[in-house]
């Protein structure tokens, strides 16, 4: 009887549904696109029955955008766009993403829109490069929504007008599939659905529920793309690779800065950059370095802070709002910058006119005791000398120096009955 109630368990347990949740409450970019996209692979690999990605995002790259969603198109099995917990939101390519899914479910408290592209600087387009941009972008919206059987008319207003929708406005209009206060509510809710246009029929009751979240690696990278973090990396990095360049064998400096540039390398290959910014930011760099090396009262420093400022700017100018650099952070690193170089050349300067303080000339006028064979022992140091013609000199005699000979040889002179009596 044991044995038949075992086996009964486990043939229940075998034919349970499992379904694999992707957890994605980041932004939308060629990290988080390979997570997703990952995960949706292992679902696929795996036969789980459903992926379900549980969606907060406020948006990002449209490049990244579409490999997620065209991920989610060519998947085997089915996929559900979930907008949660409470207070997520799916907006701008989030929503593409969304309108992917075989199945578009929202909790309470989220929203769904907002889809109309931005220039660099988080403003409208200009005229001509807005429509193309916005028609192309509608067109797809629209053809995501009405081929998975949603309202496309919503999907147009999405991108032109940068509609968004409450989760109860969205169900009403037909432009989200379900309502779910929690993933394995949800679940329940659309079992035996048949989706639109895959014909898949879901199986999805009392699922086995695995969950997936970004690993540690992949929110280290998504970190390191911020492109604040990118600006301070590079300068960073040439900081430390100079540093060693100009006083070799220190080491920690060089291997430091390598590090930090390599990273900031591997963010400028994920993010779209404009190349005149990085020039522009390597040139001020560069006119700083030449400013410590010549007269220009200053001038190529200022002309090398406002190149720096400009091409920090104008670096991520391609990329979409999130991903820009901030303005006050970027005067602010050129403010440091330009005190800290400032006061670097005031003190070099200073040095340049102090008086020498070391070498052969400050020895002139020194008293020295003569050792005999040519030699003169002066300031701990044995030193070559030369007497005036017609005069010897005698062992232990004191003697001044007048002056420094080509070769270091010293002109002496030796002091006479008095002089030495003081001396002594």
């Amino acid at each position: 009887m044991a044995a038949a109630l075992a086996l009964a368990a486990t043939a229940h347990a075998a034919s349970r549904p499992r379904v694999l949740a992707i957890h994605f409450s980041l932004e939308i970019n060629p990290v988080t696109q390979d997570y997703v996209n990952h995960q949706l692979d292992r679902a696929q690999k795996d036969h789980y029955d459903a992926a379900v990605i549980l969606l907060d995002t406020p948006g990002g790259l449209s490049s990244s955008m579409e490999s997620i969603y065209k991920k989610e198109l060519a998947s085997k099995i089915p996929v559900i766009v979930y907008i949660a917990p409470k207070g997520a939101a799916a907006a701008s390519a989030g929503v593409f993403v969304s309108e992917a899914a075989d199945v578009l479910a929202m909790a309470p408290d989220t929203n769904i829109g907002s889809s109309t592209p931005i220039d660099q600087s988080g403003g409208n387009l200009g005229s001509d490069l807005r429509r193309k941009v916005i028609n192309h972008f509608a067109a797809k919206l629209r053809s995501l929504a009405e081929n998975h059987g949603r309202n496309g008319d919503w999907a147009d207003k999405a991108v032109r007008k940068a509609s968004n929708l409450t989760e109860q406005e969205a169900l009403r209009i037909h432009v989200i599939d379900v309502l779910a206060p929690d993933l394995p509510t949800l679940l329940r809710k659309i079992d035996g659905r048949v989706t639109i246009p895959n014909h898949y029929k879901l199986h999805t009751a009392n699922a086995q529920i695995t969950y997936a979240s970004p690993t540690f690696f992949t929110r280290l990278l998504n970190t390191l793309i911020d492109p604040n973090l990118i600006t301070l990396l590079f300068l960073a990095g040439l900081a430390g690779i100079g540093y060693e360049i100009f006083h070799p064998g220190v080491v920690l400096p060089g291997a430091l800065g390598a590090v930090a540039l390599v990273t900031a390398l591997f963010g400028f290959s994920v993010l779209p950059i404009s190349w005149a910014g990085l020039a522009l930011l390597v040139l001020g760099l560069a006119l700083l370095v030449i400013d410590a090396h010549v007269a220009s009262h200053g001038a190529l420093t200022v002309s090398g802070l406002i190149a720096f400022v400009i091409g920090a700017l104008m670096l991520f100018r391609n990329a979409p709002a999130p991903y820009h650099a901030n303005l006050w952070l970027i005067v602010s690193i050129a403010a440091v910058l330009g005190s800290a170089w400032a006061f670097a050349i005031t003190k070099a300067i200073q040095v340049r006119r102090t008086p020498v303080s070391v070498g052969p000339q400050t020895i002139v006028g020194e008293i020295g005791e003569f050792r005999g064979d040519g030699q003169v022992f002066v300031r701990g140091e044995l030193w070559r000398a030369k007497a005036p013609e017609g005069q010897l000199l005698r062992r232990g005699q004191k003697v001044r120096i007048d002056g420094v000979e080509p070769g270091l040889v010293l002109d002496v002179e030796p002091l006479d009955q008095a002089e030495q009596a003081t001396v002594s």
